[in-house]
């Protein structure tokens, strides 16, 4: 299966923004939710945030909302995540994946991630 590719993270004052991006197959994506999630250093991967295929339903952990906004462009197999406001806890690798009903389960493989470091 072929691996997503993130890019677009870097280093941030906070209060900075960012915008991911994420570039997956056609299999991944096609018809398919697809979600933002991140792992800090010592920690489990966890959800951010998520989008239906077409576009319309977004879902969001409780500490981004009002921040990071999802979406997608269906045309380019691309799903981005703008960080506005960012924070230190928001320092993490993050990575893309397609993910079931649910919004917030992942299953498809993982790329490389991004790094994105926010400074205080």
């Amino acid at each position: 299966q072929v691996q997503p590719v993130e890019s677009g993270g870097g280093l941030v004052q906070a209060g900075g923004s960012l915008r991911l991006s994420c570039v997956a197959s056609g299999r991944t994506f096609s018809r398919n939710a697809m979600g933002w999630f991140r792992q800090a250093p010592g920690k489990e991967r966890e959800f951010v945030a998520a989008i239906s295929w077409i576009g319309g339903t977004t879902k969001y952990q409780d500490s981004v909302k009002g921040r990071f906004t999802i979406s997608r462009d269906n045309a380019k197999n691309t799903v981005y995540l703008q960080m506005n406001n960012q924070k230190p806890e928001d320092t993490a690798v993050y990575y893309c994946n397609s993910v079931l009903s649910d919004f917030s389960t992942p299953f498809s493989s993982w790329g490389q991630g991004t790094q994105v470091t926010v400074s205080s």
